[in-house]
């Protein structure tokens, strides 16, 4: 279903979406978050980091969180998720992907915008080592489309004990998503993340010889090239097609079977119409659209300012409606 945004604006001084996506990100500090990191093993080898809060008497609800492309559970909507809900009586657990939590992984494969293993991994791990009745998940931007994916090809087959999910700037359509940061007022987005996963790239090169050809990175213009020539092959896909098409969550949130929320701004400076999966929304009983007039990409700062986003209020809010 379609809803009517509750969003309340942005800040006057933060003007567009490139301001409310960039300040946000860059200036917000979350203090008074202290983690306690568990590393557990992979089915293929590898292993992932998990940041808790955990309370110092068991809990039955935990809010997993999951960062965006080359973030990590030190993102402040990461930090400030996790610290909302710890203080309404939730555990709170933030993973990092693949590489990004400090340390290179060991696997060829890294992560992706569709890699729902992993994330499959650390619900069904916290839900054994926790005991939890009810768990909800957050992701934001590459975070939330996985969250999408996972909870869309998950279906009726999702853990009982996921009860609801919500999803912030989620690029439902990762072609769509990649095409807009060639534009020439998105190249500072292209240029810092493209800077990272080149780093990333190169390592890998050096932990599995022949396995790249980093002379193709000169060869690299749009973000579909980079895509085509390292994102599908690190990944696994046949090429860049397949891996969009696999890893766009819009083309499996129609099998979504729990209460989940999708928000994103109209002003994104880095999403597209294709990103908002109206269509399917529309007549979805489980699927709750909210399109925000502004916020930009997982920005959302409110008025009045505070310690927590928009954002952060808004899930704990969605998932206090879900029956426990």
């Amino acid at each position: 279903m379609l809803l009517t945004s509750t969003y309340p604006g942005a800040p006057f001084w933060q003007r567009g979406g490139h301001l409310q996506s960039i300040v946000p990100g860059v200036f917000r500090k979350v203090t008074g978050v202290h983690y306690q990191r568990e590393r557990i093993e992979t089915p293929d080898g590898d292993f992932l980091d998990l940041d808790w809060l955990r309370g110092p008497e068991p809990r039955r609800r935990l809010m997993i969180v999951t960062h965006g492309l080359e973030a990590s559970s030190d993102a402040q909507y990461c930090r400030g998720t996790a610290k909302i809900f710890f203080e309404h009586g939730w555990d709170a657990l933030a993973w990092n992907c693949r590489s990004c939590s400090g340390e290179m992984n060991r696997q060829f494969r890294m992560y992706h915008h569709g890699d729902t293993e992993d994330i499959g991994a650390v619900v069904d791990h916290a839900i054994a080592a926790g005991g939890y009745e009810q768990v909800v998940l957050v992701g934001y931007s590459m975070g939330g489309n996985i969250t999408l994916k996972y909870v869309g090809t998950r279906g009726d087959q999702l853990p009982p004990q996921v009860r609801a999910a919500v999803a912030f700037s989620a690029p439902c359509d990762i072609r769509a998503g990649a095409d807009v940061l060639d534009r020439w007022d998105n190249w500072i987005y292209k240029k810092r993340f493209l800077a990272y996963l080149e780093k990333k790239v190169r390592h890998k090169a050096r932990q599995f010889p022949g396995r790249l050809e980093l002379a193709k990175l000169k060869k690299v213009r749009r973000w579909y090239d980079f895509d085509e020539h390292f994102s599908a092959p690190i990944c696994g896909f046949a090429s860049a097609d397949e891996f969009h098409a696999q890893a766009s969550a819009k083309n499996f949130i129609a099998g979504t079977r729990v209460p989940t929320l999708i928000v994103s701004a109209l002003n994104d400076p880095i999403l597209t119409p294709e990103c908002f999966p109206v269509d399917i929304a529309n007549d979805h009983p489980f699927l709750h659209l909210e399109l925000t007039s502004g916020g930009g990409h997982c920005g959302f700062a409110g008025r009045g300012g505070g310690e927590y986003s928009w954002a952060e209020r808004r899930a704990l809010g969605f998932v206090g409606l879900v029956p426990g």
